[in-house]
């Protein structure tokens, strides 16, 4: 068995509402060094035999929006 994991998060030219406001109210607390926070969404696939191409096109399928949204796949084991 093999551990996939997707990470998926907007395209660097879209606004990111969810990680401004975090932004905001990290800023808000006192951390006045932060300048941004880009919020995103991790995806663990538990897989009997890795094939990259197959968990690419789960990806664009289904697990990310590629209009939209960029994807990274890590095989962990």
């Amino acid at each position: 068995m093999t551990t996939v994991r997707v990470y998926v998060t907007l395209k660097p030219s879209l606004l990111d509402s969810a990680g401004r406001t975090v932004a905001g109210a990290l800023q808000k607390l006192g951390y006045e060094e932060l300048t941004q926070a880009r919020i995103g969404k991790l995806i663990e696939l538990q897989v009997e035999h890795y094939d990259d191409a197959r968990v690419k096109e789960m990806c664009d399928k289904l697990l990310a929006n590629p209009v939209i949204e960029d994807y990274q796949i890590e095989v962990v084991s």
